[in-house]
């Protein structure tokens, strides 16, 4: 009797809003909301198909209209969703994107950047201070993640962070046409690593 007056406890605190996404300045990186005029900056990156084949809701070809569609939603705040853009220090060039996302009552992390800057350690600096911020905000919550088996770089990434693999399985690829190997993970509060 006791579990079906605790489940919607349970669902409402899965879905309390963290608040507006915030800005985050780091020393060389800064977070920010996004904004319509990103729209360009995101479809050139969606034009490079290395970096879109290890997003599973990104479709090929993906143009400046898509971008813009995803921009008035992401902009609309009628979600509780963060949307971050990643620009380098103040010359607030868009290359890359963190969210923190509710679905299905549950909230996920996802990510991608631009392939000039991959390797330079701007994911990790990026999702690092996203979660912490997450964290700040919703300390109860648990925060889902998960990479394409072959995306070794991303797994390191929430490996560093203190994700750990929960379960393996297939998920289909928009960009790929096909179903991949993927690996989910998560991380708490408590399991969380920040300062990577």
């Amino acid at each position: 009797m006791n579990a079906p007056s605790q489940r919607p406890d349970a669902q409402r605190a899965a879905t309390r809003p963290p608040g507006p996404c915030p800005t985050i300045e780091t020393s060389r990186l800064v977070l920010r909301p996004h904004r319509m005029s990103d729209a360009d900056a995101i479809a050139q990156s969606f034009s490079d198909y290395q970096v879109v084949r290890m997003l599973a809701r990104v479709p090929v070809p993906y143009d400046r209209e898509d971008a813009v569609d995803w921009l008035s939603r992401a902009t609309s705040g009628i979600t509780p969703d963060w949307s971050f853009a990643i620009t380098l220090g103040g010359d607030d060039v868009h290359i890359g994107a963190v969210g923190i996302e509710l679905r299905h009552g549950q909230w996920h992390l996802g990510y991608w950047l631009d392939r000039y800057y991959w390797g330079k350690g701007i994911m990790s600096e990026a999702a690092g201070v996203a979660v912490e911020r997450f964290f700040r905000r919703m300390p109860d919550e648990v925060l889902y993640s998960g990479a394409f088996a072959d995306n070794a770089a991303s797994l390191r990434i929430q490996e560093k962070l203190g994700f750990v693999i929960t379960r393996s399985g297939d998920l289909y690829s928009r960009s790929r046409n096909a179903v991949a190997p993927h690996i989910e993970t998560q991380v708490t509060q408590v399991g969380f690593r920040p300062g990577v």
